[in-house]
């Protein structure tokens, strides 16, 4: 038996013709905004002075509706263009420093360096005492005494 096996499960939903509802969405807020922008200017000034900001927002909302560019939304192709614009374009490596990148913004500061932690020198202990160490298991005389209290209390 054969299924079908859906194709382009990736691409949205279509709600009016070619049109999604995030579309939709973006058409009805800016047409909303640039409805708002022309009827609190038509009233008191002439279509040379309303007119510009309505088609700069109807722009907008055109473009943030339909304008893709290399195959990628206009609201992420902006966002994209934005942080390539922010973020430094060249990476600068200074061993020793655990800072993936220097910023532009951080390059005037200088950089510190790492504390090498200090060796602590450790006590020497006698053959004698690691020996005692390694017959007890570690444990102490007061412990061992008691230990063998116990064990000499069981067999006799």
């Amino acid at each position: 038996m054969q299924y079908k096996v859906p194709q382009d499960v990736q691409r949205e939903d279509t709600i009016i013709g070619p049109i999604t509802l995030k579309q939709m969405g973006i058409l009805g807020a800016g047409g909303a905004v640039a409805y708002v922008i022309y009827v609190s200017l038509v009233k008191a000034y002439f279509w040379q002075v309303w007119l510009p900001p309505v088609v700069i927002v109807a722009g907008i909302t055109l473009a943030f509706a339909f304008l893709k560019i290399h195959s990628l939304p206009f609201h992420k192709f902006l966002m994209n263009f934005i942080e390539y614009q922010i973020l430094p374009r060249q990476r600068i490596w200074i061993q020793g420093t655990g800072a993936p990148f220097i910023s532009s913004f951080d390059q005037h500061k200088e950089v510190k360096k790492k504390e090498e932690p200090k060796i602590v020198e450790k006590k020497q202990k006698s053959l004698e005492e690691l020996t005692n160490i390694v017959d007890t298991h570690g444990r102490s005389e007061a412990k061992k005494e008691g230990l063998n209290n116990i064990i000499n209390q069981n067999y006799k």
